[in-house]
């Protein structure tokens, strides 16, 4: 069987907001922009691993995060660490369960 292991970095903000979400785009010098389909919301997405690891991470390091959000940020470090070397069966099978504890999964305390 063969997997594939994506890191994606996502801000999501309602449409009002979109012109901050576009100056991430050049803040950042990488990411995209789009809108959703139902036009209420849109995402600033970097899909680019090395931009997610000079440049996503070093930042959120530097201003830390506040909230439960926090927790995601340390999982999603984790995972980029264990993606930046060799994949190992064990380390795909951390990766599964580091990501189902994220975001939307999180047990909140």
């Amino acid at each position: 069987m063969l997997f594939q292991v994506r890191l994606r970095f996502i801000i999501t903000q309602h449409f009002r907001d979109a012109a901050l979400l576009k100056s991430f785009i050049e803040y950042f010098d990488c990411g995209t922009y789009y809108t959703r389909s139902n036009k209420i919301k849109g995402d600033f997405v970097v899909n680019k691993f090395k931009d997610i690891t000079t440049k996503i991470i070093p930042f959120f390091e530097k201003y830390k995060i506040i909230g439960i959000k926090f927790h995601d940020f340390e999982d999603f470090k984790q995972v980029a660490k264990l993606m930046s070397t060799n994949l190992t069966r064990e380390k795909l099978e951390q990766i599964r369960k580091i990501k189902s504890r994220m975001n939307s999964q999180r047990q909140h305390k």
